[in-house]
């Protein structure tokens, strides 16, 4: 009978030869995992499915994605927007928080920054000295007066009366509704664009046209599918769309801190 010993079930080390090719083969079989690995931040290497985890719309259509993100936009409670938009009238830059039934926020233009807070239809502009004096629209020097009664306005809240010609114009700016239409809208045939990242959000895009030259819109790929960017076509500006739903409050300033012209606004 033979005696095996614990050493004689230990398999032997490989001959030179045997160990070369064993090497060789591992180089063939590493070098697809090396580049598997390397694109697999791109979510589409090696058979990975980059809507895995996501909620889904990544899958649709560009005319389906476009519809998912107007639908949840248009039931959202709550919204802050914020960037700049290019126009006839100038460039402006946005920082507006918005809800239903108002909002607040900032406005800049080239020559002025104001704020605009309003509660229901109540809605007031907030601003400096200068921006009642036109100091920085390079007019006239302004008259004693005029800079006496600036004063007056100077970081208080002005109520802007509904009859006043500028009220629709300003209201416009805290109206969640009707920024989000002018906004987000793509122009011409919708086609789904790349992968992106909006604020450590994953996005997918649709665009209008094939060079996005009718705006292009990033769509959230996790949790509801909000518009999260919006690039208006030939540069005109771009918009971050964030704090979907977060709700904040909105009330009307102190008596102290408000004046109230009636029927038209302060003309220094």
């Amino acid at each position: 009978m033979t005696v095996r010993t614990p050493s004689s079930r230990i398999p032997s080390a490989p001959q030179a030869p045997a160990r070369a090719a064993a090497s060789a083969r591992f180089r063939r079989a590493a070098v697809p995992l090396v580049l598997c690995a390397g694109l697999t931040v791109g979510l589409t290497a090696c058979g990975a499915d980059p809507d895995e985890g996501t909620n889904g719309v990544g899958r649709l259509s560009a005319p389906e994605i476009e519809r998912e993100a107007r639908t949840a936009a248009d039931t959202a409670k709550a919204v802050r927007l914020s960037g700049t938009l290019v126009s006839k009238g100038g460039t402006f830059k946005l920082n507006m928080r918005l809800k239903q039934n108002g909002g607040a926020g900032s406005v800049t233009t080239k020559n002025s920054t104001f704020e605009l807070l309003r509660v229901g239809d109540a809605l007031y502009l907030k601003a400096d000295a200068g921006f009642w004096t036109h100091e920085e629209k390079g007019d006239d020097e302004p008259s004693e007066a005029d800079t006496e009664a600036a004063d007056k306005l100077d970081d208080m809240y002005v109520k802007v009366p509904r009859d006043d010609p500028s009220y629709k114009q300003l209201r416009g700016f805290t109206d969640m509704d009707q920024l989000l239409r002018g906004l987000i809208g793509l122009h011409g045939d919708v086609v789904k664009g790349d992968r992106d990242q909006i604020g450590g959000v994953r996005t997918v895009k649709v665009k209008g046209g094939a060079d996005g030259e009718g705006g292009t819109l990033d769509v959230a790929l996790e949790g509801s599918p909000y518009p999260l960017q919006f690039a208006r076509g030939g540069g005109a500006g771009l918009v971050v769309l964030s704090e979907w739903d977060k709700d904040f409050p909105l009330t009307e300033p102190g008596r102290e801190e408000t004046l109230d012209y009636g029927r038209q606004l302060p003309r220094t």
